[in-house]
């Protein structure tokens, strides 16, 4: 009897429902799923959707919808968001047995005819377009009114039981015509969710517009001189030859998910697709859930799409496209004598495992390209497939930096010599695709323990020959690129990835070389799909501490051998498993060190010389002589950075300082807690694993990641006395 109340009440509403819906139909006409794929011109009274309408959206909106966490996958980020309207489908699961069919916008279905078929349904009126038809047939304008209806504080702490802003609350998902009952039941939740309604004018601008159809033109074509440089740059990408052919793949397989701009207009990004047509020909998008699927024709063509939506920081990676670029690329793929004799398939076994798939293509030039942009590369393990996750990403530590081994001639032959023979070994979770067995990390994890073992031996076999493995071995960013040092700061469930070596000491360190910078890519972003089932989800999560592994290991090999075990060990506590794993592969990395030390406490040593051997690289905005602060100021800063502890255990993941000082504009901090675990190797009760005592806090200049959880003010002659009373201070804030 306890489930049959909510089966009736479910029943009655949908009832209801559906009874205002027909009486919508009587009264306006039966809506037109096609009716935003021809949009209206604006008459001369409609605000403007460029000038008026998108910068209210921008400022008001967009925070909340956009990226696949976007509440009822409503992105308002653009014109074509907007009138695909909403759905119930919930894109983040980590319990779902078969993989959903994605709803990627502007690529799984490209009119709103095809978006009603997948189950979205309309926030704008789509029935026949007059002022009333518009304000009581669009979800939209209700949700704005039905704020303005409600009482709502000026000021203070917001109190009420009927808004729930936890990041796995329940989904309302609401049609206009279920709107009346709504808003009975919940008067509280209209939009902005939780937040101050619109200003005057800003409601004016937004439902004027929504009355008069939600008209809208669309952007201005390019710059005649960006148009040259798409076509410069479509030209390289889609070359007859065969090795241009693969390269043009290698580069998608790398960009898909960036945004590109050019110089001469950098304000319009585009992205780069699949399309079954070449470039002077009207873009057909070819959509598969993976850039390797099949794409479904005999050739596919390489070309950049002018992007119309708002960039938001979670999932914004952008990339110049320069001369000097297209110089490099050239330089790296084109210079040096190979051949490419035939293409490879795209077979699941074959497409997921790109030491298979680009094996014709230089080493030398894989890793270059991949060096060149390293912050891209990184940054989309975290905003390339997901732009929160917590399961995804509680498989890192809070604050690690990321290093890289240099490029050279030996190298370059050793590692190739290595992955021919081992390439069957690095098989990747995507050969599956989307439909993964629950156990099927068991047998990557004996692979990657096989590899590892020929890549212990590959090395033993180099260090044999007086080569030395220090400091001196890592890429210097051939003396001016920043991303030779990086460093990654987990907020929970997302993060964020800073070019130089941020903080006196980080938690770990990875070392990467070309096969482990790019398995990483082809398992957490290239090859992982966020809309599949739970197997794929755990397969990927589980290999992923493979090779976080594998670059912990080589960070250890720095030190000397009869110290990397205990450093292994405070890495791991608890994690007898994986100091088991370290252990097994001990014997297969027995070189000794080449680097020098010389105090007592070689650990502090280590980092202290890598961050002073990669200063020089460091981006200057993370300088805090650069940042405009005052000295005494800056002084308060590290003083702030140095807090440890349970203090800092109280504040949010992330939170933003501004600091105020008379006649200046505010000055912006970023405050990243990390948190200290006895280990992240294991999958569930991470609660169960905190080290509040162990605590860290990074005090950065600018704005550091993209969801703040707080946001406080100060006075800058006052920060003395803020840091004095900081345990006190954040108990209050906090509570």
């Amino acid at each position: 009897m306890r489930f049959l109340a909510p089966f009736l009440f479910a029943l009655v509403g949908g009832c209801a429902t559906i009874v205002v819906s027909l009486q919508l139909d009587e009264r306006f006409g039966p809506a037109d799923a096609g009716r935003f794929d021809r949009p209206s011109v604006a008459s001369g009274s409609a605000p403007d959707y460029w000038q008026e309408v998108r910068p209210v959206l921008d400022q008001r909106c967009v925070s909340c919808h956009a990226c696949y966490d976007a509440p009822c996958q409503l992105n308002l980020t653009s014109y074509a968001g907007i009138t695909r309207g909403a759905s119930a489908q919930t894109v983040y699961s980590g319990t779902r047995l078969l993989a959903d069919e994605p709803t990627r916008l502007n690529f799984d279905a490209l009119t709103n005819r095809d978006w009603r078929a997948k189950g979205f349904f309309p926030v704008l009126n789509e029935r026949a377009q007059l002022p009333e038809a518009n304000r009581e047939g669009g979800a939209m304008y209700r949700m704005l009114a039905m704020k303005r209806a409600a009482s709502w504080p000026v000021s203070g702490v917001l109190e009420n039981r009927d808004l729930d802003f936890s990041i796995d609350r329940e989904q309302t998902c609401v049609r206009a015509a279920a709107m009346d009952d709504y808003a009975q039941r919940h008067p509280q939740r209209g939009m902005p969710f939780g937040l101050p309604p619109l200003a005057d004018a800003e409601y004016r601008t937004l439902t004027n517009w929504l009355e008069s159809g939600a008209p809208y033109s669309p952007p201005p074509a390019p710059q005649p001189v960006v148009a040259q440089q798409v076509a410069v740059w479509e030209a390289l990408l889609n070359a007859d030859d065969k090795r241009s052919q693969l390269v043009a793949r290698y580069i998608y397989e790398h960009w898909y998910i960036g945004q590109f701009h050019f110089p001469e207009q950098p304000e319009l990004n585009f992205d780069l697709v699949r399309s079954r047509t070449p470039s002077g020909q009207p873009i057909d998008v070819i959509a598969t859930r993976r850039p390797f699927d099949a794409p479904g024709v005999d050739r596919v063509y390489y070309r950049l799409r002018p992007m119309e939506a708002t960039q938001v920081a979670k999932t914004y990676m952008p990339l110049e496209l320069n001369p000097a670029r297209l110089s490099r690329i050239r330089g790296w793929f084109f210079n040096e004598a190979y051949t490419v004799n035939a293409l490879p398939g795209y077979e699941p076994a074959v497409a997921s495992n790109p030491f298979i798939t680009f094996r014709d293509l230089p080493v030398n030039a894989r890793y270059r390209f991949m060096l060149d942009e390293a912050q891209f590369t990184m940054m989309g393990f975290m905003k390339g497939p997901v732009c929160r996750g917590q399961v995804a990403l509680n498989v890192i530590n809070d604050h690690f930096w990321v290093v890289f081994l240099a490029p050279g001639e030996r190298e370059n032959k050793e590692t190739e010599r290595l992955l021919n023979a081992a390439a069957p070994q690095l098989d990747l979770p995507a050969e599956h695709q989307s439909n993964v067995g629950l156990l099927a990390w068991r047998d990557y994890a004996e692979k990657e323990k096989k590899y590892l073992e020929a890549k212990g031996s590959s090395q033993n076999k180099l260090m044999s020959n007086s080569y030395k493995y220090s400091l001196n071995k890592l890429w210097d960013g051939d003396g001016n690129n920043a991303n030779a040092a990086l460093t990654v700061m987990r907020h929970f469930d997302s993060a964020s990835v800073v070019r130089g070596l941020v903080g006196e000491q980080p938690q770990t360190a990875l070392v990467l070389g070309y096969p482990l910078f790019e398995r990483m890519h082809y398992l957490l972003v290239a090859g992982f799909d966020v809309y599949g089932n739970v197997g794929h989800q755990l397969a990927t999560r589980l290999y992923m501490d493979f090779l976080r592994m594998e670059g912990e290991l080589t960070f250890v090999s720095l030190l000397p051998t009869k110290e990397r075990k205990a450093l292994v060990g405070r890495w791991y506590q608890g994690g007898e498993r994986h100091l088991s794993y370290f252990s097994e592969l001990a014997p297969y990395f027995k070189f000794e060190t080449g680097q020098r030390y010389r105090s007592n406490d070689h650990v502090a040593e280590l980092y202290q010389m890598l961050k002073q051997q990669m200063a020089p690289l460091g981006d200057p905005q993370l300088d805090w002589k650069n940042s405009g602060f005052v000295d005494s100021d800056i002084a308060q800063m590290r003083r702030l950075a140095k807090i440890k502890g349970l203090p800092v255990a109280h504040l949010p993941e992330m939170s933003l300082l501004l600091v105020k000082r008379a006649g200046q504009a505010p000055r912006v901090v970023s405050l990243i807690k990390n948190t200290a675990h006895t280990n992240v190797a294991e999958l569930l009760r991470e609660e169960k694993r905190l080290l509040p005592e162990e605590d860290t806090l990074l005090a950065i200049n600018g704005v550091a990641g993209a969801y703040p959880n707080a946001i406080f003010t100060v006075d800058a002659e006052k920060l003395p006395d803020l840091l004095m009373r900081f345990p006190t201070w954040v108990r209050r804030v906090i509570s």
